[in-house]
Parts: C-alpha cells; structure tokens; sequence
C-alpha cells in the first residue's frame, strides 16, 4: 500500500475514534450492524483483559448490551495484564501507527482518570539510553518528529545532572521522553470492570468454549461448568488462551513467553527513586520505573523471562535461579540498590503474533465473530485507543479497509 497515504489515513483514524467523548454518544453515530434481540445481550466479549474489558466497555458506552465473560476475572493473576504496572511508552521505531496511537493513549489515560476520579496513569517521564547513537534511537525519533510526540536528544553527562542515582557509564547518548509514564494494571482493569457494570455490563465467570452454530453464524457460546450464552455478536479477546481455545486458527499465530518482574525496596526515607525524582527507564534488554505514588510496590526492574506453557497451570512465582540478571541491572545502573530487599515477583505471559501486531479481524469460519488480541508485550498501554477501533469496527462504524488489513489474521 501507499506508505504516506496510509499514515495519513491511520492518523486520521487515530483522532477521530479517540476523541475524548465520542464514544458516549451513539445518537449522531452510523446505525450499528448489531440488532436487538429481546432478553439476551446484543454482544458477548470473551475475556476480561485489556483488549476486552476496553472494548466490552466502549460498545456499552455506545448503548449496546453486553456480556463480559471470563475464565477467572478481570485483574486475575493468570492474565497478561496481571502484573501491578504498565509502562506507556510511544517509541517504537519506525512504526508509526503504534507511535500515534501510543500518543493518543498517553493523552486518553489522563483524561480517563479526570473524568473518573482515579489515579490509573502517573507521568514519570522515560530515558532510553544507548551506546552509541544507533538505528532504533535515529528511527524512533524521525517517527516521534512525523506524529508530535515531544523528547530531547540527550547525553550520558545531562543524565548524570539530572539523575545522579542513575549509572550511565556504559552510555553515551539517549532520549528523554517526557510525557511517558506508568500505569496501574490490576487496579485500571478493576476499574473498568467497575465502570462497565455500572453502565449496565454484565460479567460472568466461567470457562467459554464454541456453541451452537447456524450455517456461518454462532448462535451461542458454552459454559462451563454449565448453561451457555447466546448473542447476535461474539468478540474473543482471550491473550494466550488463543492456541488453547483455536489451535487450528491461532497455534502457529501466537506465541506465549513469559516475563520476569522485580520490585525491590529503595532504603528507609530515600525518595530518590520514586516517581518524580527518577524517571521511568530503557536499557538494552531490560526496561523499568521508580517507585510510584498511590501504589508504592517498589522499583521495579523487567528482565527477559522464559518460555512459556499452559497459561492455566504455569508457575507465577520466579524461582531464584533467574534472579541474578535483575540485580545486576541494579548494581551496574542503580548502585545505591545494588543491595536492595526484593518485596516481590511477577511473571505473566505475553501473547507474541506472528505478524508482530495486534489481531483485529473477523474469524474466517463465522461471519459474527470476531478476534482481537496479540498485543505482542505492548498492548495493554493501547487499551483506550484499542477499545473504541475495536467496538467501532464490530458495529460497523469504523471501515478503514487499510487500516483493517494491518491487524488481519496472519496467514503464516
């Protein structure tokens, strides 16, 4: 495709789904393909994480009802957006949709804990800091210049100033990404899980496999351990349950790693690693970010994680065989917590697509069914921009064929 003519297009896109009420009002909208059918929702979403609550959310907002089911709850501990924080960055490269759309996320997450009173989203500010100037810094920051998002070039010395707690010996040059920050995970999606009910949504907790079909249409979705859940339009959006619940259509599209997440306590009345006196932060191969007000788990480092298995049975808990590289991180670029306590561990699975990008797209075999997720470790901070594309697109409101074709099914 036209590469100018499809940024413009994504752009666009981007603005006007996104716009800060929009989807509360659905009486100026295009008439929904959905139709009512009395006593049973219009929409069944199955899976309560970011992808779905968003979108279970949004298509409540726009006056449909809908059911939210899933296998453990929202904010549960087996989800990919289990673990406490999000960070929400918008580098990415030369990728220039997910750079606008993280954008506009930035900007929607705020607005959201204006219009409800909450704290989901603290801005932190972001370093990433290299070697030497390299191909992703130069592309990241052509692809921030395109889409607006503000940064500073800076050095290992302006560092140094502006955060001596930070060791940047091993580096020369960076980017600062002011408006970056971190989210609340768990709390956010209870959160939404809360507002989603209040606005009339129903959630159940059960295990959702195929029902009963009529030529290319699902009639209803079975439940264990019983009854089942009829609707007019079924989205799945259940992360690394996909090659479970759809080997045929998503094993070989899905992978499902696993991250390693250490919080580690900073000494008693040191505030120099919390939120704002440290930044949020991206060194090669690790990302992480200080202590945050209203949540206080610590400071938190990622490593590389394992390979995943059975999103139902796999061990959370990080055995101390992995611990090393996290404290290395610490004393190589943090040496003041070189001996820091480790409060506590996270490990979640990533959903990883063979396209390394979201799939939004309707399934091949069912002409009211739809897939969305493969948030490929970046999805949850897209939540506020994937949550009104996705319900605008199921109902019809949204048909961008170019923007479409990006999120397809991958067909390898």
């Amino acid at each position: 495709m036209d590469r100018r003519k499809f940024i413009k297009a994504a752009g666009i896109q981007a603005g006007a789904l996104l716009a800060a009420r929009e989807s509360a009002d659905a009486s100026n909208r295009a008439p929904s393909k959905i139709r009512t059918r009395a006593s049973i929702p219009e929409v069944v979403v199955v899976g309560a994480g970011a992808f779905g609550l968003w979108t279970a959310y949004h298509l409540q907002r726009l006056g449909h009802q809908v059911a939210l089911v899933d296998l453990y709850g929202p904010g549960n501990s087996r989800a990919t957006s289990a673990d406490e924080t999000r960070g929400i960055r918008t580098g990415y490269g030369e990728n220039e949709l997910w750079s606008r759309w993280a954008k506009v996320a930035v900007e929607r997450w705020q607005a959201w804990d204006v219009e409800w009173g909450t704290t989901m989203f603290t801005r932190t500010g972001d370093i990433c800091m290299r070697a030497e100037w390299d191909g992703f810094l130069a592309n990241t920051t052509a692809t921030w210049d395109k889409v607006g998002v503000r940064y500073e070039r800076v050095s290992a010395d302006e560092i140094r100033y502006r955060y001596p707690q930070i060791n940047v010996d091993a580096f020369t040059v960076g980017v600062y990404e002011p408006d970056a920050g971190v989210a609340k995970a768990r709390y956010a999606c209870l959160t939404l899980a809360d507002r989603f009910r209040e606005l009339g949504g129903a959630i159940t907790i059960g295990h959702a496999d195929l029902g009963d079909r009529t030529s290319d249409r699902l009639d209803s979705i079975a439940l264990r351990p019983g009854g089942s859940l009829s609707a007019q339009t079924f989205i799945f959006a259940v992360g690394p349950w996909f090659p479970k619940l759809m080997p045929d259509l998503m094993g070989g599209k899905i992978r499902i790693p696993m991250g390693h997440v250490y919080y580690y306590g900073a000494p008693p009345g040191d505030l120099r690693f919390n939120a704002p006196n440290c930044p949020s932060y991206n060194f090669p191969g690790v990302t992480g970010w200080p202590i945050l007000d209203h949540d206080s788990r610590g400071f938190r480092v990622r490593t590389g994680g394992r390979q995943g298995d059975d999103p139902d049975t796999s061990v959370r808990w990080i055995d101390e065989q992995y611990h090393e590289p996290a404290r290395r991180i610490l004393i190589d670029h943090f040496p003041d917590l070189a001996d820091a306590p480790l409060l506590e561990t996270r490990c979640c699975h990533y959903e990883l697509s063979s396209s390394n990008n979201f799939i939004i797209d309707q399934h091949p075999e069912f002409s009211n069914v739809w897939i969305a997720g493969g948030g490929s470790a970046e999805g949850f901070k897209f939540g506020p921009v994937l949550g009104p594309y996705i319900a605008n697109r199921v109902t019809g409101r949204e048909d961008d064929p170019e923007l479409a074709d990006t999120f397809r099914i991958p067909s390898e």
